[in-house]
């Protein structure tokens, strides 16, 4: 059961200490089963992956709206991904900020 804050009751509060470490279980909902260490994020490559995903959809996005117009609503689909891209930077940013290894 979870409180207002949206903490599970029972459960301590975590600082920025908490999340240099590593939350267990926190990326891998079957950590130690079978005896397998807890998973970390590879947040710097997801960062990375988002930033050439924004920088590539939104140039190609471009380049098939001044070439290819015939072709503009694959812009359209890609000039969206790149907006998604962009707001995951964004949220993979704001965990690196927060602390968390990876």
């Amino acid at each position: 059961m979870r409180t207002m804050g949206g903490r599970v009751m029972g459960e301590q509060e975590r600082d920025r200490r908490d999340y240099e470490r590593g939350l267990p279980g926190y990326h891998d909902p079957m950590h130690r089963v079978m005896g397998a260490p807890a998973a970390l994020s590879a947040l710097t490559l997801r960062l990375w992956l988002a930033g050439f995903g924004a920088v590539f959809c939104t140039v190609a996005a471009v380049l098939l709206w001044v070439y290819l117009p015939p072709l503009g609503w694959m812009a359209w689909v890609l000039l969206v991904l790149a907006v998604i891209a962009v707001v995951d930077f964004a949220w993979v940013a704001h965990r690196k900020r927060r602390g968390e290894p990876g």
